[in-house]
C-alpha cells in the first residue's frame, strides 16, 4: 500500500501513474493469437487440447455441454436463502434493463419519407462467466438476465470447470435462473475462440460479452469484427472520494472488498483530511486481518494507494483522470461532486451507499469500464443485447421532393447511376 501526501518527493510523480490505458502484454497478445488460429482450425480438438493444458480438465467432446440433468439437480439443491438472493438480484436487474430497452420510433422527414429505427435483440449471444478463486454467481445474473430480459433467444454462457470436470452448483442454478438456453464447462481464450468462429459442439454467435483474465480480454479484442464485442473488461477498481465527514472503516470496507478480487485489482482513496487518510490506512490493517483471502488481497493492496490533496477540486480532477470502474463518494454533498465526474463506470452516493451493494444487487450491471477506458465507453446495458437496422420508405410525392437533392449530391460526387437510380422511378 502506498501514501501520497503533497509534500512527498515521489507525489507528483504517483499521481501521474494513475493514468493508464489498455495495451496488451506482446506475450499474452502471441499466444491468444495462436489459440485463436487454432480452435478456428480444429474447432473441439483444439479448444479441449488448451483447456486440459491451462489447467482445466481432461474432457471429452460429448462432455463440453452441461447437461440438463445437471443443470436440474444443481437447481434442486440450491440452499433456500441462495435461491433468495439471485432472484432478489435477477429482479432488480431485469426491472432495470427493461427500462434501458431502446424502442423502434418511426417519423416523416422534410420532403414526406418514413424514417426510423427498428432495435430486434440479437438472435445468439455468447457470455463468458469467469472462473478461477470463486464461483462469480452475481456475474450470471449481471449479464444472462439482460439479454432476457432484451429479448434473446439464444444465451450461451462458457465457464471454466474444476479439475473435477463441474461447475459450481450455484452457478448453473444461476445462469439457468437468470435465462441461459446454452452452458458449456470450457474457459480461457479458448472458449471465447469458439464462439466467435465455433465448433462441432459449440455453434458461433453474434456478439460477446462477460468479463475475464487478460487472456480473454484479448481474445475479445481479436475477435472483434469476426463477432461484436460488448466491452473489455479487466481487474476490478473502485475510487472512493472522502471528507472529514467518512468513515475510516467503511472507506477500509470498500477498498478492501474490491482489492480481494486479488492480482490487478486497483483500490484507492483520495481525500483532504489528513484524519481520515491514516484512519483509513489503520482500518485496512485491521480489516486485512479479518480476510478469508490474504493471498488475493496480498496482490492486490501492493496496488492500493491513499492519497492526500489539497481541496476536493484537485480529488475530483484525479477521478476524471483515473476513470475508475467504480467511484464512491464519502462526503457531505456527495451530489454536488458526482455532477462533476465524467469518466466513472458506476458511481455511488453517500457512506450509505457500499460498492458491493452494486456488484451483487441494486440493479445496473456490474459489467464495467475499467483501465480507463471509460473515458470512452460505459457499463453493460440492456440495449448492447439490440441490434439496430434503420428504415426509410419513400412514396411517390416524397420521392419527387427528394430528387432535386439527390440529384445534385450524385453530381458533386460524380455518381451519375446514384441519381439515375432515383429518377427513374419518377419517369412516365
Amino acid at each position: 500500500m502506498q501514501i501520497l501526501r503533497p509534500k512527498d518527493k515521489a507525489y507528483r510523480r504517483g499521481i501521474e501513474s494513475l493514468k493508464r490505458s489498455y495495451e496488451a502484454d506482446p506475450a499474452v497478445r502471441a499466444t491468444v493469437e495462436e489459440i485463436l488460429g487454432a480452435v478456428a482450425k480444429e474447432g473441439d480438438e483444439a479448444l479441449l487440447r488448451y483447456t486440459k493444458k491451462f489447467g482445466g480438465p481432461d474432457l471429452a467432446p460429448y462432455q463440453i455441454p452441461v447437461t440438463p440433468l445437471e443443470i436440474a439437480e444443481a437447481c434442486n439443491a440450491l440452499p433456500a436463502e441462495t435461491r433468495k438472493a439471485i432472484d432478489a438480484a435477477r429482479s432488480n436487474v431485469r426491472a432495470f434493463a427493461k427500462r434501458s430497452l431502446r424502442k423502434s420510433w418511426f417519423m416523416k422527414n422534410r420532403q414526406g419519407a418514413i424514417t426510423g429505427e427498428r432495435f430486434d435483440p440479437f438472435q445468439r449471444v455468447g457470455i463468458y462467466i469467469p472462473g478461477g478463486t470463486a464461483p462469480l454467481v452475481s456475474t450470471a445474473v449481471m449479464t444472462c438476465t439482460l439479454a432476457e430480459a432484451a429479448g434473446v433467444p439464444e444465451i450461451v454462457a462458457v465457464t471454466p470447470a474444476g479439475p473435477d470436470g463441474k461447475v459450481h452448483p450455484a452457478l448453473l442454478a444461476a445462469l439457468s435462473r437468470c435465462g441461459a438456453t446454452e452452458i458449456y464447462r470450457v474457459g480461457g481464450a479458448q472458449a471465447i475462440a469458439a464462439l466467435a468462429h465455433g465448433t462441432k459442439t459449440i455453434l458461433p454467435v453474434q456478439k460477446i460479452f462477460g468479463p475475464g483474465n487478460s487472456y480473454v480480454v484479448e481474445a475479445k479484442r481479436q475477435v472483434f469484427g469476426k463477432v461484436a464485442i460488448d466491452l473489455l473488461p479487466g481487474p476490478s477498481e473502485v475510487l472512493v472520494i472522502a471528507d472529514k465527514t467518512a468513515k475510516p472503516d467503511w472507506v477500509a470496507a470498500d477498498l478492501l472488498a474490491q482489492a480481494e478480487h486479488g492480482h490487478g485489482s486497483q483500490a484507492i482513496l483520495v481525500t483532504d483530511s489528513e484524519k481520515i487518510l491514516t484512519g483509513v490506512e489503520k482500518a485496512v490493517e485491521r480489516q486485512t486481518k479479518l480476510s478469508k483471502r490474504p493471498a488475493e488481497l496480498a496482490k492486490a493492496l501492493k496496488n492500493t494507494k491513499l492519497i492526500l490533496v489539497e481541496d476536493m477540486e484537485v480529488a475530483i480532477r484525479i477521478a476524471n483522470e483515473y476513470a475508475s470502474e467504480h467511484v464512491s463518494i464519502a462526503t457531505d454533498a456527495p451530489g454536488e461532486i458526482a455532477l462533476q465526474l465524467r469518466t466513472s463506470g458506476a458511481i455511488f452516493l453517500g457512506g450509505l451507499s457500499p460498492v458491493v451493494g452494486g456488484d451483487f444487487l441494486a440493479g445496473p450491471s456490474h459489467e464495467l469500464p475499467t483501465g480507463g477506458a471509460g473515458r470512452s465507453f460505459a457499463g453493460l446495458t440492456a440495449d448492447q443485447f439490440q441490434r439496430r437496422t434503420s428504415v426509410v420508405m419513400f412514396d411517390e410525392d416524397s420521392l419527387r421532393a427528394s430528387l432535386p437533392h439527390i440529384e445534385t449530391f450524385s453530381a458533386i460526387e460524380g455518381l451519375d447511376a446514384h441519381g439515375r437510380s432515383a429518377s427513374i422511378r419518377l419517369k412516365k
